[in-house]
Parts: structure tokens; C-alpha cells; sequence
């Protein structure tokens, strides 16, 4: 779990007016505000939407005691690739993701001034197609092509004091509101595969760069968002000296390192994660099983003003 608020995403201010014109008017936020609400949350969508091993799993804690604002962010992150064969170099790759963002707004009404806590759920599929050309026998350039596909709904937990029934679009937007976003870009991958009968290692190097764009949504938001990072990952594999299914039974060692770029920069308070895990694997190939591989890792993760443990769990197929 990381634990860190996020600057400037929870800053959120509701404008209430007087008792004169609230007759007239729509409870409301403030225009440039709710944009800006909507652009962020595209933001921390765009997270989710690129397979990256330090923002796999992220759990950030609200803070308490604020006067301007809290939130909560959580966010799991599935998915795989892999190349078909070395006669067909096609490379696919699938992710699903989930986070939920529980921001609290600050409302003042005169010198009284309440918390509003909303509720973002967002869920995010992207795929990709790639070719690997081959460099050298052990390194191969990959260029990808992905799309993506993503949805934010908002449920609004407000006072009736509050809001009673004078709502306008943009307060609709955090009761019950949708945002949908389709993104579209692409990304290159240095692949290096170095494989002996006593150990194995694994580099990549990639760079992502996912445009997001909201559409059919609620009528009071439009957001876009641009997904920017470059991440290198390395993996070192060697037999622990125990035999387990018949096979060796690995030891693991990871480095990952991600670099965010554009939109996802600081957006939830640093701009790169560093991950250091190790872990073991059990090889099951000598079985006649879906499952060749089973590999548990736990990685500590860390950045400016960060850091946080993590366990995964992954399977070859």
C-alpha cells in the first residue's frame, strides 16, 4: 500500500451562493474547476490503461484533519502479452483495471462549511498489436498499437441540507453522472531475452504514449488526458537447488523503474516509481497442466515522498 494524497486533485471547491440568489440559481460548481476535475480523473485513468508493474496495485490512504479536501484512491491492474511463436512475430497484449477515487468536496454556506463525499468507479480494458523485428538473436524491437476503452461513473453522498433539490448539470455530474473515454496511441519496446540452463534474464525498455478522449458523457463534463511513460523492467530467474513438480523450483529477482510523462506526472503526487521484489517461481510444465509457470513476488516500491509494499502473483501460460 502507498500512502500519499494527491495534491492538487483534491482541492476541489464547491461555490454556494447567498440565500437571495439560491432561489434563483443551481446549486454549482465552478466551470473551470469541474473541468479540471474531469481532466484529472482521465489522469489517473490513463494509469491504469498502460501495463506497468509499479501502478499494477496502488492503495492510497485520505488524509485527515483537512480543510480543503480529502481522497481516496485505489487501483488493481490485470493483464499479459506475449509474442504467438517466432515463425508468427505477432505480439498482443491485454489489460483490465479497476480504481475507485473518493473525493471529498468543501462546501461553505456562510461560516458553516460541510464535507460532500462523492465516489468515482472507473473501469478501463486496453489492448494491443505489435510485430517484433528481430535486431540480434537475443533483442528484438517491438513497435505496438493500442486502444483503449474506459468508463467513470460518480455517486454523489451529499446532505440534503446541501443540495436539496436545486441541482444543476455539473452537481448531476457527481450524482450519478458518466464519463466514457476511448484513448488511441502506441508504444515501442526493447526486448531482450538472455537464456542459459542455468539462469534466465529479461530487459525491456518502453515507451507509451495513450491520447484519451471522453465521449457520450454527461452533458456538464469533456475531459481528455494523455498517457506518457517510459518504464524499464528486469527480471533475473535462477534454481533455487530444490525440485519441486519434477522441475527446479526458481528464485526471482525484479528492477522496475517508471518514468511518467505527460498527464500522469504528479498526479497523484510523483512523477516516477522505482520497484525492487524477489520472489519464487514453480515450474509445472512437466505436467500436463494449462499452467507452465506460477510465480509469487513481493516488491517493495518507492519514490519522492513515497513507498509501499506490494505482492504479486502471475502465471505462464
Amino acid at each position: 500500500m502507498i500512502k500519499r494524497l494527491c495534491p492538487w486533485l483534491i482541492a476541489a471547491q464547491v461555490c454556494v451562493l447567498g440565500p437571495d440568489a439560491a432561489a434563483q440559481s443551481a446549486v454549482r460548481l465552478n466551470k473551470d474547476d469541474l473541468q479540471k476535475r474531469a481532466n484529472g480523473v482521465l489522469a489517473i485513468m490513463s494509469l491504469s490503461i498502460v501495463p506497468d508493474i509499479t501502478t499494477s496495485s496502488l492503495s492510497i490512504g485520505a488524509g485527515g484533519g483537512s480543510t480543503t479536501g480529502s481522497t481516496e484512491f485505489f487501483m488493481t491492474q490485470l493483464g499479459g502479452g506475449d509474442t504467438i511463436s517466432k515463425s508468427v512475430p505477432i505480439y498482443l497484449e491485454g489489460v483490465l483495471a479497476a480504481s475507485r477515487y473518493d473525493p471529498t468536496f468543501i462546501a461553505s454556506q456562510g461560516t458553516e462549511t460541510r464535507k460532500i463525499p462523492a465516489k468515482w468507479n472507473s473501469v478501463s480494458a486496453t489492448g494491443g498489436i505489435g510485430w517484433d523485428f528481430k535486431l540480434a538473436d537475443e533483442l528484438k524491437l517491438r513497435p505496438i498499437f493500442n486502444f483503449a476503452l474506459g468508463n467513470v461513473t460518480s455517486d454523489l453522498r451529499a446532505a440534503s441540507w446541501f443540495v436539496g433539490q436545486k441541482t444543476g448539470q455539473d452537481v448531476n455530474f457527481l450524482d450519478r453522472g458518466s464519463l466514457n473515454a476511448y484513448g488511441l496511441g502506441g508504444s515501442l519496446m526493447l526486448d531482450y531475452e538472455h537464456y542459459r540452463p542455468g539462469y534466465e534474464i529479461d530487459v525491456e525498455l518502453r515507451y507509451s504514449d495513450i491520447r484519451l478522449r471522453s465521449f457520450a458523457s454527461s452533458a456538464a463534463v469533456q475531459g481528455n488526458a494523455i498517457a506518457q511513460s517510459a518504464n524499464l523492467w528486469t527480471r533475473y530467474r535462477a534454481p533455487t537447488g530444490m525440485t519441486l513438480l519434477q522441475r527446479p523450483l526458481r528464485y526471482v529477482l525484479e528492477l522496475t523503474h517508471s518514468e511518467f510523462l505527460g498527464d500522469q506526472r504528479g498526479v497523484l503526487g510523483f512523477d516516477r516509481l522505482t520497484s525492487v521484489g524477489a520472489g519464487l517461481e514453480l515450474d509445472s510444465s512437466a505436467y500436463n497442466v494449462i499452467i507452465t509457470r506460477t510465480r509469487l513476488v513481493g516488491r517493495y516500491v518507492f519514490g519522492t515522498g513515497v513507498s509501499g509494499f506490494s505482492v504479486g502473483l502471475a502465471v505462464s501460460f
